[in-house]
């Protein structure tokens, strides 16, 4: 399977999506908007960090696979707002070790990406496109041979009444792997606002591979902020086959800090 041509045509999909339509300064979120996360669900938000704000959010893992149990953490994500519309973010190093039997323990790659809000119908189907890279940074065994390329798309749809659908769509290249040079994710969520405050969430999430059987995992949990800027979360997920991990529970905690960061461009 020739994998390049068909990421760069997932990247000509994005600039045609980018000049179709893409949302003003005003219509993308603002210091005064909440906090909007990449977690605890797999599918990220589907807007990006306001201008001037820089965000971080963090959790920990533990899960099981193949009878081995595992954690990771602390699945930094840090997120700048430096222009309208458009941010940057950094996935820094997270550590995986075993808890009761062997396995590969180490870091992940330091994943830098840019992420450009799109949203056709601003608050009502909001769209945002990611294109990012795992750098060789972390343990091998750990997080993988060579530079890691990926292109994303998460999106929301508001059904009203505090219910919304949420999903993902992730191409990932590892052009240094020589079993599986592409692989590919997608997600989707049905949300529930339950007050201001509080969000429940139920997720499906589907790995596929050029080589190897996929892995399907289903995804629960919520979250709570505590201040319009801070949010504590948890999720379980279960594993639905063999190759997805038997189960996953996470828990974690994001601020804004906002003001910060007054880029002008």
């Amino acid at each position: 399977m020739n994998v390049i041509p068909g990421f760069a045509a997932l990247i000509g999909l994005s600039l045609c999506a980018f000049g179709a339509a893409t949302a003003s300064a005003d219509q993308c979120p603002q210091q005064d908007s909440p906090i909007a996360t990449d977690r605890p669900d797999v599918t990220n938000s589907s807007v990006v960090v306001p201008q001037g704000s820089f965000q971080i959010e963090n959790g920990v893992n533990f899960s099981e696979r193949d009878s081995v149990r595992a954690f990771d953490a602390t699945n930094s994500r840090l997120r700048w707002g430096i222009a309208p519309c458009l941010e940057i973010l950094v996935d820094v190093p997270t550590y995986f070790a075993a808890l009761r039997a062997p396995l590969n323990s180490g870091f992940t790659d330091v994943t830098p990406a840019i992420k450009w809000q799109i949203s056709p119908f601003p608050g009502k189907f909001d769209l945002s496109a990611t294109l990012g890279a795992g750098l060789p940074t972390g343990t091998k065994t750990v997080a993988g041979p060579g530079v890691q390329p990926y292109l994303q798309f998460p999106w929301s749809y508001e059904l009203g009444r505090g219910w919304s659908i949420t999903g993902m769509f992730t191409n990932f290249l590892m052009p240094a792997d020589p079993i599986n040079k592409l692989s590919t994710e997608t997600t989707f969520a049905l949300e529930r606002e339950l007050t201001a405050r509080a969000f429940l969430f139920i997720e499906y999430v589907g790995d596929f591979h050029v080589r190897g059987g996929p892995g399907y995992l289903l995804n629960s949990g919520g979250g709570y902020r505590i201040t319009p800027t801070q949010q504590i979360d948890f999720h379980i997920g279960i594993g639905l086959n063999d190759n997805a991990p038997a189960y996953v529970v996470g828990i974690g905690y994001s601020a804004r800090f906002d003001g910060l960061l007054q880029a002008r461009w």
